[in-house]
């Protein structure tokens, strides 16, 4: 299966912060791209992506400069206008990130009974990508050993306070991620609520933004992308999936260590909880999917019944 992106428009020199480019993406079959880009977003209140009467707001840090695109998905065209430095960057790599690098061919639902119903009720579902490695990166690291509360509290506060005002008509105030993530003060970070372990993590591996980059980019296999984000400090496997599927929207790619993930699948598929061990096991004949697979898992409708209270977040920081 491929998709192309039709109607592309011409690409001006600059840009006017008033005026939009535009483009319009045709997958040749049809495909989820609401759930594929809304997976980019961190939280409820994520200051880089909102969702306003259908349609997608995203602010980011192209290698052209900052941009906010507007994606109005639709059953067969999915329309998008843009603005800013990085506008055209943006809608070049919109099919991306609707999920037509996603190719699912050789994927056999048929393993699972959950799995084949889910596939053939969503046969839409695409894992979408941002090309964006070192914000993908820095992501991740914002929601290592955390609650998703924290984690998207202190990217908020960050991006906030840090960030780049997205330009446009966006429908709420907007902000791309920091051109220069060392700048942040330590103050600032222990004001988000972000433990010194990740700050560090993020600081440190901001010097190496460009040769990180283009290691990822370079490399052609999930261990080799792993074995680039894990010789960082800091970076352990989870993380490293992590960036993985936000970035690079790698289908194999599974985030081993998560608190939930290996509950969710071991319940999905055996009817008990499992541990990445288990998980391991029990995904291995989807080698190559199984990303996949937990993407269909989410949406299968199958939840184990809660056994106790919710994990309390903690917060370190002095009042």
């Amino acid at each position: 299966m491929r998709t192309v992106l039709r109607e592309r428009m011409p690409r001006p020199a600059a840009p006017s912060s008033l005026k939009p480019l535009e483009a319009e993406y045709r997958p040749r079959v049809p495909v989820d791209v609401m759930g594929a880009v809304r997976y980019q977003q961190r939280g409820a209140h994520d200051p880089s992506q909102t969702t306003a009467d259908g349609v997608i707001w995203r602010a980011t840090r192209t290698p052209e400069g900052v941009a906010t695109i507007a994606i109005r998905p639709g059953l067969r065209t999915v329309r998008a206008a843009a603005w800013g430095p990085g506008a055209a960057w943006s809608l070049d790599q919109l099919p991306r990130l609707c999920g037509a690098g996603d190719d699912p061919d050789g994927f056999d639902a048929s393993r699972h009974p959950v799995i084949a119903a889910t596939h053939h009720r969503r046969p839409d579902l695409r894992i979408g990508a941002t090309d964006l490695v070192f914000d993908a990166l820095a992501s991740s690291v914002f929601e290592q050993k955390v609650t998703g509360l924290q984690a998207f509290g202190a990217w908020r506060w960050i991006l906030t306070h840090h960030g780049e005002p997205a330009p446009g008509p966006t429908p709420r105030p907007m902000y791309a991620p920091p051109a220069d993530w060392r700048m942040i003060p330590s103050w600032s970070w222990h004001r988000a609520g972000l433990e010194p372990p990740q700050s560090r993590t993020i600081t440190d591996a901001a010097r190496r933004r460009a040769s990180i980059e283009r290691a990822a980019v370079a490399a052609t296999t999930g261990d080799e992308r792993d074995r680039v984000f894990t010789s960082l400090p800091g970076v352990g496997i989870w993380t490293s999936a992590e960036t993985r599927i936000r970035a690079f929207g790698d289908p194999d790619a599974v985030s081993f260590g998560d608190y939930h993930v290996a509950h969710r699948v071991g319940y999905a598929l055996t009817g008990s909880r499992v541990d990445d061990d288990g998980m391991r096991e029990l995904l291995e004949p989807w080698k190559g999917h199984r990303q996949r697979v937990i993407r269909l898992i989410e949406v299968c409708g199958v939840v184990e019944p809660r056994r106790g209270p919710r994990l309390a977040p903690e917060d370190h920081r002095r009042r």
